[in-house]
């Protein structure tokens, strides 16, 4: 069992990857543990992202209006977002990671939000009627075959004016580019503290797990699930965030 939140601790450090890795990468109790320290130093300008997703969502803001976060993990960004809400919002979060939620529910509690949680397979969840939808950085955890099929239901799930915010890691179609963003990308993960063999454990244990997409693909995917409003509007290297609208 998960240990009891306390809002007034510190973040526990990730240290996963500082030993020999045995399987694939997955949201488990491990990981869930330190993921909020993980995503801060391994994601170049989450923090920021974050801001200015929920800036986004605030300049739409209106009573009971719903809120839906695919992924949510452990409920930092519903947490910050109810945090500096006006009026009362409609805030849901979904993820497959049992440990995850287990996190995100202590969290919610810790500091007195009303914020639902629910065990769900995002590809089997029935959207209807969202406001707005985002996906910071999971689409690219969903099999490739398979995320096109989710796309559109997020389309039909989401209210005529509603918007679907999604951020991701990329890649580029020149290859010679894209192997200098990847080199960019490890120095700033060595910055944040992490040793080179954490980053090789890791990248190791991502493989075939994580997916990325270039830009193009991603707009290609937005448009074929039926999008029409497609705008990036932040890019570090090969993290970039999108807003789309029908």
């Amino acid at each position: 069992m998960a240990e009891i939140y306390n809002k007034d601790t510190a973040l526990q450090e990730d240290k996963v990857f500082s030993k020999k890795i045995s399987k694939k990468f997955e949201f488990d109790e491990a990981v869930a543990s330190v993921f909020d320290d993980m995503l801060s130093r391994s994601v170049p300008f989450y923090d920021e992202v974050r801001k200015l997703v929920i800036a986004l969502i605030l300049a739409e803001q209106k009573e009971d209006m719903k809120v839906l976060d695919l992924g949510s993990s452990t409920a930092k960004f519903l947490l910050d977002l109810h945090s500096k809400a006006s009026v009362p919002l409609r805030l849901k979060g979904l993820d497959n990671s049992q440990a995850m939620l287990d996190r995100a529910e202590q969290k919610c509690q810790a500091f007195g939000a009303e914020i639902e949680l629910e065990f769900a397979d995002m590809l089997e969840y029935e959207y209807k009627e969202e406001d707005i939808i985002v996906a910071n950085y999971t689409l690219q955890f969903i099999r490739p075959i398979q995320r096109l099929e989710l796309v559109k239901k997020l389309f039909n799930g989401l209210n005529d004016d509603g918007m679907f915010i999604f951020s991701e890691k990329i890649i580029f179609e020149d290859k010679v580019l894209d192997k200098h963003m990847i080199d960019i990308y490890y120095a700033y993960k060595k910055e944040q503290g992490y040793s080179e063999y954490e980053i090789a454990q890791k990248r190791e244990a991502l493989e075939n797990v994580l997916i990325p997409f270039t830009i193009k693909e991603n707009i290609q995917m937005c448009k074929d699930a039926g999008f029409t409003k497609i705008e990036t509007v932040f890019q570090w290297s090969n993290f970039v965030t999108f807003v789309v609208k029908k």
